[in-house]
């Protein structure tokens, strides 16, 4: 059993009903429906969190789909509309695409007009990502990623790479991407950061851009909460699927942790108190 206490409570957003609001705070009252990110320590069954970092939820989305959009689908939209500028008809490519993060991109592409590409471990997963809206995959377990971006892409590469994964992939999706086009470095999954030769950016005319979404979120609350309203409005309609691998209870944190390392989930994994 595992009771998340300070400093280890490892879920950074939540969605609830506002039990109580702070002097001066405008905007929300007790009984409103709220999503929202605090950084750590989510994991409890009573969040205190700043009101610049929560936001109210459409009447008709389920306090279990908002749960999952925050961190995911918050750090893909900030990847490809801010740090990226995706364009309707570019080629997206996604690694680790069946993970909470890739089938956020996955979802989030296809809603800006690009064609995604996912990319992933095994067919089962693939599978899970042409049901959310991919266009073409790669096996790259059976297929070498680079060779496999490039058919895929009539010999040119994709305009932009969406990678949460790292580690040897990362050189493979560099020597594919299109000539101009963007590495978006959204984290190391594989738990390998890789060192990246610069005579590959140089050679594709790329850039290589950082989406460190936490520190953005500090410096820009408000366009981060348009955000969230746009991917709230697109869950709620249906045009996101912001799917839930799967509900446990709070006490059973531990294992749900241990899900998230072997990498076996498929969408996002909840807490409920």
């Amino acid at each position: 059993q595992f009771k998340p206490e300070p400093p280890f409570s490892p879920s950074a957003e939540f969605a609830g009903t506002v039990k109580a609001v702070g002097e001066g705070v405008a905007g929300f009252a007790p009984g409103d429906r709220v999503a929202g990110y605090v950084g750590w320590g989510a994991a409890r069954e009573v969040v205190a969190a700043p009101a610049d970092r929560i936001v109210k939820l459409p009447a008709d989305l389920a306090l279990e789909k908002a749960a999952g959009l925050i961190v995911t689908y918050g750090t893909t939209i900030h990847a490809l509309i801010d740090r990226a500028g995706l364009k309707p008809g570019e080629t997206l490519a996604v690694l680790g695409a069946a993970g909470g993060t890739g089938v956020a991109a996955i979802e989030i592409g296809k809603a800006l007009g690009a064609r995604v590409i996912a990319c992933a471990s095994s067919l089962d997963k693939l599978d899970f990502a042409r049901q959310h809206g991919a266009d073409a995959t790669i096996d790259y377990e059976r297929h070498d990623l680079k060779d496999a971006l490039r058919a895929a892409t009539g010999g040119h590469g994709p305009e932009v790479i969406y990678d949460p994964v790292g580690g040897g992939l990362a050189d493979k999706a560099l020597r594919a991407i299109r000539y101009g086009g963007r590495y978006l470095v959204i984290g190391f999954a594989s738990g390998e950061i890789p060192q990246i030769a610069l005579n590959r950016v140089l050679l594709k005319g790329c850039d290589i851009r950082g989406v460190f979404w936490g520190a953005d979120l500090d410096r820009d609350p408000a366009r981060h909460r348009a955000h969230f309203a746009q991917l709230f409005d697109w869950a709620a309609s249906g045009r996101i699927a912001a799917p839930v691998d799967r509900v446990m209870p709070l006490e059973r944190c531990r294992e749900a942790l241990h899900v998230l390392a072997r990498r076996e989930a498929k969408g996002k994994i909840l807490l409920q108190p």
